[in-house]
């Protein structure tokens, strides 16, 4: 989870799991939309998929790069766990109940 985090605490880290989120891109298109060299794309993206955050697939020349949705959702429940969001709350079911 440490990993997890120290990749996602960058910003341009996050804006490239926002792009991977609408599409799979190579590195090159990723590259195209940021304004620092390519290397720092590629150890970028390194951070992401050593993180599982995303996944690396191989078409001919290029490296596909897509979004990990699922480590993503482990994610999301794991913060939520962390600040305890949902846990106190009750259903409408259950408010019903409480009111008779």
């Amino acid at each position: 989870m440490n990993q997890t985090f120290k990749a996602l605490a960058d910003p341009t880290r996050r804006e490239i799991l926002r792009m991977l989120g609408e599409k799979s891109l190579t590195a090159g298109d990723i590259a195209e939309v940021f304004d620092i060299s390519k290397p720092s794309i590629s150890h970028h993206l390194r951070i992401l998929k050593d993180a599982e955050l995303v996944f690396a697939e191989r078409d001919g020349q290029h490296i596909i790069y897509s979004l990990n949705s699922s480590v993503m959702q482990e994610i999301v429940t794991e913060i939520m766990s962390l600040f305890q969001v949902g846990e106190n709350e009750q259903s409408p079911a259950e408010e019903e109940k409480t009111d008779d």
